[in-house]
């Protein structure tokens, strides 16, 4: 039996081929005991450390804030800040925990039934009763994970973008929810609902000790795909590139622009784009951009070859640096490892082996080519030595 065919907990007993067909970009799951025997990575406190710390995204939403209704506020915050809030109707979200605590990243092996690529990061939200962000829709799917306490969520429905908003205030809440008949669920430690795109949901703390994980995936919309394929293109397109009309007929009117020009214009853009190398060497870079682009700390002052075999041989294993992205691709016999928005040519075994998340061990220097092409992605900050860390 393969991983596709076997059912997993995770996905209430579904298998992964199940949930994709039926599910994923579909329609909501709501799945009791996901997760048996929860225990919360975090608790409050720790969370609310993450968001006092710089560099941390954190927002604090109050529904009823000092300075108006829906009130957003962006961290670091200090002790001061979480002294002076109610007791109730106020949430506290963390973005990219997975970037900071090794046992939220390993929540992200569960889902390994997904391209590892399509994966944003992990949200944790605390909220004390009645603490909520609103009812509101998402462009991405998301895996809403209950750690601790309780939540409500309410579901209404697949709801247009367009749809319309509270004015005036820094969310996008919608001005009209109508929950749907079935769709009002109260989620304990364990439980998990899966939401596609644009669904309309509304989840409110029901306890002083909600926590959620949210698991969260990237997917590029048509505006910024077309920008960023368009400017990777124009990067390698060469000068004398240009609309031509060799053959052209003699203008009846010198002032208008004819079918024929149009067309050869439309001919030029499209043989332009449709170039399946390119797209594939952009998609790769783009899929593999990490989501905090300084986050990355290039080894400094740069290691030699020598110096990344000695340190192997040494029993020193490198690891994914938080944060880090890491995908590959075949076209035909070009391989190519993408790591962090660039590409790095080598052998299908070498890709493979270091795209995945496991820890590389001196065994890897037996591929081809691994001594070079992990001296460069240590150098730039892809992979790194954890204990250099903890002797500062």
């Amino acid at each position: 039996m393969s991983q596709r065919d076997e059912p997993l907990t995770l996905l209430g007993d579904l298998t992964p081929a199940e949930f994709m067909a039926e599910y994923w970009q579909q329609k909501p799951l709501l799945i009791r005991g996901a997760f048996p025997d929860m225990l919360s990575p975090l608790d409050p406190d720790e969370l609310a450390g993450l968001a006092c710390e710089e560099g941390i995204e954190a927002r604090l939403v109050e529904e009823n804030g000092p300075d108006g209704p829906w009130q957003v506020s962006h961290g670091p915050f200090d002790d001061a800040t979480f002294e002076r809030l109610p007791e109730e109707k106020w949430s506290l979200l963390v973005q990219a925990v997975d970037h900071y605590v090794p046992s939220v990243a390993a929540l992200m092996d569960e889902f390994d039934f997904l391209p590892r690529w399509r994966l944003d990061d992990i949200m944790i939200s605390y909220a004390p009763p009645g603490g909520s962000v609103g009812p509101h829709i998402d462009q991405y799917d998301v895996f809403l994970l209950q750690t601790s306490g309780q939540r409500r969520w309410q579901l209404g429905g697949m709801t247009a973008d367009a749809a319309p908003i509270i004015p005036g205030i820094d969310l996008r809440i919608l001005k009209d929810f109508e929950i749907e008949a079935g769709s009002d669920w109260v989620l304990e430690p364990g439980d998990m609902l899966y939401l596609p795109p644009g669904w309309a949901h509304h989840g409110v703390s029901q306890t002083d000790d909600c926590m959620t994980v949210s698991v969260g995936f990237r997917a590029p919309s048509a505006d910024e795909a077309v920008t960023s394929y368009a400017d990777y293109l124009g990067e390698q397109l060469l000068p004398s590139q240009r609309y031509s009309d060799a053959a052209m007929a003699p203008a009846d009117d010198a002032s208008e622009i004819d079918d024929a020009a149009l067309e050869r214009m439309r001919q030029l853009i499209l043989e332009t784009l449709d170039n399946p190398t390119q797209l594939s060497q952009w998609f790769g870079r783009v899929m593999t951009q990490p989501k905090y682009v300084d986050q990355l700390v290039p080894h400094d002052p740069p290691l030699s070859v020598p110096e990344l075999v000695a340190a192997l041989q040494g029993d020193s294993p490198l690891y994914h640096a938080p944060g880090s992205r890491l995908a590959w691709r075949a076209d035909g016999d070009t391989v190519t490892l993408f790591a962090d928005g660039d590409g790095y040519p080598c052998s299908r075994e070498l890709a493979q082996r270091l795209a995945d998340p496991r820890p590389i061990h001196v065994d890897v220097l037996s591929l081809a080519g691994a001594d070079a092409l992990l001296t460069q992605l240590v150098n730039v900050g892809s992979l790194y030595w954890p204990q250099e860390d903890d002797d500062e």
